[in-house]
């Protein structure tokens, strides 16, 4: 008999914030394949599944995928490609075994998450494998509850992009839209922070760096976050009204 591959949010980073299902489906599940960003590094989600459900006697397999960014019109890199496809090759051994294999991912899956091109992979290779995907608290969510900011109102527009995007795109999504939630700060700051300051939005920010971890800082003056290392767990919000 087959396996089933899960794709669970594990949420921002407060264990605590972890749905009822996600631990769950933790508990039961034999293999965990967690992303890791470095080689030989820590696994964010693995900290934050562990920290909801004991992994002891658990199968860990840590994979590393690397962190560049990709463009859905064009074909990704190399590396990243690859590294989609051996965590793909991993993973259906695994299921062929009959083994389930849960892949805990930051927030929620739908929200750029690694998670659905490791899918997309085992789809692209012709797997008939069950697949379920389990959605989690957002680090969008969780940043606006802990600014206590809303993201939209009534019938206010709201757009997620990753901050890297062009001055030019991001001064059109903000001429489109009510609200504005940027993700991928830590290195663009200064950029940003000189945008929203063109445009006199500049004090309608807020960022959230390492949100509802015990050393989560919460920036409502974003200026003195410009020259500072920011973490790349970070988000920012940015309402007009």
């Amino acid at each position: 008999m087959q396996g089933t591959f899960y794709v669970v949010g594990v949420g921002p980073g407060d264990p605590q914030l972890m749905t009822l299902k996600a631990a769950d489906i933790l508990e039961k599940c034999g293999v965990w394949f967690v992303p890791s960003a470095f080689e030989n590094g820590g696994s964010m989600a693995l900290r934050i599944a562990s920290g909801a459900v004991e992994s002891e006697g658990k199968t860990i397999l840590s994979h590393r995928f690397p962190m560049k960014q990709v463009h859905r019109d064009k074909s990704p890199d190399p590396e990243v490609q690859a590294a989609w496809q051996q965590a793909a090759a991993t993973i259906t051994k695994c299921l062929e075994d009959g083994q389930d294999v849960v892949f805990p991912t930051l927030g929620d899956p739908g929200i750029y998450s690694t998670g659905f091109y490791v899918c997309e992979t085992l789809q692209n290779n012709g797997a008939k494998f069950h697949i379920e995907i389990v959605p989690g608290v957002s680090a969008i969510g969780a940043t606006s509850a802990v600014a206590e900011m809303p993201l939209c109102l009534g019938d206010e527009r709201l757009v997620v992009i990753p901050a890297t995007f062009e001055n030019d795109t991001i001064r059109e999504l903000l001429a489109l839209s009510d609200s504005i939630v940027f993700m991928k700060v830590h290195k663009v700051m200064a950029r940003l922070v000189g945008l929203l300051e063109e445009l006199g939005l500049v004090d309608n920010a807020v960022l959230v760096e390492r949100c509802s971890l015990p050393d989560q800082k919460i920036w409502t003056n974003i200026r003195d976050a410009v020259g500072e290392e920011i973490h790349y767990f970070s988000t920012m919000v940015v309402r007009k009204k």
